[in-house]
């Protein structure tokens, strides 16, 4: 201090504290050439003096003149030791910087015109307190006085310069500090950084671009900002390392891909198309680096598959193609199980392009890889089974090819129908709505007969019989209405003389004994009239209620259709077709005479010609009656299943047991009268406890005179399931 006091005058102290900026930068002055005079005679020990004076009776001074003066005087000091400032710019830099965080924004000013002055004189000497530099403008960047701003500015824009021309600086040491402050929401402060990375990025002797995975993620986040002038420098400064990404050799795909993937699920619209438009470069460059990373980016693009934005649906397409393209190997690290887990995932989106994509994913994994997807089955077949209630068509069916692939294999064939079943069972809202569309394309894509002979094994053995009857019901319908089942009809029509056919038939009679309905409806489309006739006979005992008219009402209908056209026309020939004579009749006879039913095969058997049969001639009945044909049959003669007379049509034909078929049916039936019976015994008993609870909750009210007179009479005796009034 005595040395610093022995150079300094008390005169130009005194005015280096003054409160007028022109004394105080006289003093300035005066303290340059002191300093000057000290260097040339190499007598740093007092200019260490004179330096440490200015730190601790000025900059660090409670007074503001004094704090202003000392960082004039710092200034000036190392104007004054010119090249040989570098070694007191410890000394020096450190009170100017605390300075940048004065209360008094004069102060702030000053430091940075201080720090301004002392960076033209020492220039790269200036680079080892880069980083406390740029945390100090930083900050200085989002000050509250415009004129601290300015002079930051300024400050900064030198800097800039002396790192740019510089070959000392470091930018690993410098990137820790950059992605600590990318962070950073104030807008002047993104404007500086965003700055800072564009400077550094044009040096050719600093690789930004290895070091953009630290602050890639600041920079997507800065396109969201409020600023337009900010988001239009991000977006400049990621579009340019994009087209350094496009020309390098070497990248970090992975760590960026990461970054990329959150991004891409932005709520701003602009970020989310960047992030789909890296991606989707990124895929077409980066290899194998990102093989790792294909269940992320795909997790990725397929909701942006289904955006409100029509750019981004059009990348994210365009990018899941040429993802879906790239034959990776599970041996290169391709995750099968991980792509299959976010496609299935993918399945309960709300878009419906979004599933689409993600079940086209699920069959191509299978296409390509099937045992590695099987392997995996378990953890995707329930989402692929709850798909099927989509309400998309285009997603069942798509469902039900990946289905099918799957059931290429026998023991997945039969799982499949097994808990299609189960599905049914457990939503019959499925059945009613999509039953049809997934049976018919099941049976295109997996062969008709196959799956019919399944499913009616499977339903043969159902435990809940109101169910299957439903199922049950449902079958015949597709299979007497689709065309793609045309094959099927053809091929048990020949059931009396196929033996395929035949196997067909018997295969199916099994589960189709849970429907009157359907097993009449199977024996007319099998021309097994003569059985078809025996179970309308069967059904004397059935309950004929509403379901069960419902049920003739539709078969009526059906024979009406192009599907039966065979049957009408054999309806010409009435002395060979007696039999279906006969059946038809058993049918009209259970119809009530008022339905619209009963009156459409009324009069389709009226259109059958008067004949008789006797012998090998047919002759008009004088009555012109068609039903008296029924009763001109010469006692003996046998009519067989297909038609023709006076063969031994017996109990079986082509191997089939119509005997033991109608036991089949008839016991079938049998247990389906005792489950009903059994349902109506539970409600009553419901009913019966109902009331004696309703009873018991009245029998404190007052009793009636007639109560009281004596037993109750016959008039007031409550019959069962009828409450008492």
């Amino acid at each position: 201090m005595a040395d610093a006091l022995s150079v300094v005058p008390a005169s130009v102290l005194r005015n280096l504290s003054d409160k007028l900026y022109e004394k105080r930068k006289n003093a300035a002055l005066e303290v340059e050439g002191i300093v000057k005079q000290l260097a040339v005679a190499g007598d740093h020990d007092k200019i260490t003096a004179v330096i440490n004076l200015l730190t601790t009776e000025f900059t660090l001074s409670p007074q503001a003149n004094h704090r202003k003066g000392g960082l004039i005087g710092l200034a000036a000091a190392t104007v004054g030791l010119t090249s040989e400032a570098a070694q007191h710019l410890e000394q020096i830099v450190h009170p100017v910087l605390k300075s940048f965080s004065d209360q008094d924004s004069r102060v702030r000013y000053y430091a940075c015109e201080a720090l301004y002055n002392i960076a033209k004189v020492v220039r790269g000497d200036f680079i080892i307190f880069f980083n406390q530099i740029f945390d100090a403008l930083c900050k200085l960047s989002a000050d509250s006085d415009a004129n601290v701003q300015s002079a930051a500015h300024l400050l900064d824009r030198l800097v800039k310069d002396i790192v740019t021309e510089s070959d000392q600086f470091s930018i690993e040491e410098f990137i820790p500090l950059l992605r600590e402050r990318m962070n950073v929401l104030n807008p002047y402060v993104r404007q500086f950084l965003v700055g800072w990375i564009t400077v550094l990025d044009s040096v050719p002797d600093i690789d930004m671009l290895g070091f953009l995975p630290d602050f890639l993620d600041g920079l997507f986040n800065m396109l969201s900002d409020s600023s337009h002038e900010i988001r239009q420098q991000a977006d400049s400064a990621l579009s340019e390392f994009l087209q350094e990404i496009k020309n390098s050799p070497s990248v970090d795909y992975g760590r960026m891909a990461e970054i990329l993937v959150q991004r891409a699920g932005s709520t701003d619209e602009f970020t989310r198309l960047t992030a789909i438009t890296w991606i989707n470069e990124f895929v077409k460059l980066g290899g194998d680096q990102l093989v790792p990373y294909y269940a992320d980016i795909l997790g990725a693009i397929l909701p942006c598959i289904s955006d409100k934005e029509e750019k981004i649906r059009v990348v994210a397409r365009e990018t899941n193609e040429e993802l879906r393209s790239i034959q990776a190997d599970p041996a290169e690290g391709f995750d099968v199980g991980a792509i299959l887990g976010i496609a299935r995932s993918q399945l309960n989106s709300e878009w419906e392009a979004t599933r689409i994509e993600a079940l086209h994913w699920i069959s191509s994994l299978l296409n390509r890889h099937r045992s590695e997807v099987l392997s995996s089955l378990n953890d995707i077949f329930d989402s692929l089974l709850k798909a099927l209630s989509d309400p998309s068509d285009v997603v069942v069916l798509l469902v039900l090819e990946i289905h099918a692939g799957i059931a290429e294999d026998p023991k997945h064939f039969r799982q499949l129908l097994v808990f299609l079943v189960h599905t049914f069972r457990e939503d019959n809202s499925l059945l009613e709505k999509r039953g049809a569309l997934i049976i018919r394309r099941l049976c295109v894509l997996l062969d008709a007969e196959r799956v019919y002979r399944e499913l009616s094994t499977i339903l043969e053995g159902e435990l809940d019989l109101d169910f299957a009857s439903i199922m049950v019901q449902a079958l015949n319908l597709i299979l007497l209405t689709s065309s793609e089942l045309s094959l099927l009809r053809n091929l048990l029509k020949h059931s009396l003389v196929n033996p395929a056919g035949k196997d067909l038939f018997v295969s199916l009679y099994a589960s189709w004994c849970h429907s009157p309905m359907a097993i009449i409806s199977l024996c007319l489309l099998a021309q097994t009239y003569e059985h078809a006739s025996a179970v309308i006979q069967s059904l004397v005992g059935e309950d004929i209620n509403v379901k069960f008219l419902v049920q003739l009402d539709k078969l009526i209908r059906l024979l009406e259709t192009p599907i039966f056209a065979y049957l009408r026309l054999q309806l010409l020939e009435p002395g060979r077709y007696i039999w279906l004579l006969k059946a038809l009749n058993g049918l009209l006879m259970l119809l009530p005479q008022q339905s619209a039913a009963f009156k459409i095969l009324r009069t389709r058997l009226k259109t059958v010609p008067s004949y008789s049969f006797n012998g090998d001639q047919f002759r008009r009945t004088s009555s012109g009656n068609p039903y008296q044909i029924l009763h001109h049959m010469p006692s003996g003669s046998q009519i067989t299943e297909d038609g023709d007379g006076m063969q031994d049509g017996g109990n079986s034909h082509n191997g089939i047991n119509f005997a033991l078929r109608l036991q089949q049916f008839e016991q079938m039936q049998y247990q389906h009268r005792m489950h009903a019976q059994a349902q109506a015994q539970s409600r009553n008993s419901y009913t019966t406890s109902l009331s004696k609870e309703v009873q018991r909750n009245e029998e404190p009210r007052c009793p009636s005179s007639s109560e009281m007179s004596g037993p109750p009479s016959r008039s007031s005796r409550r019959g069962p399931g009828q409450l008492q009034l």
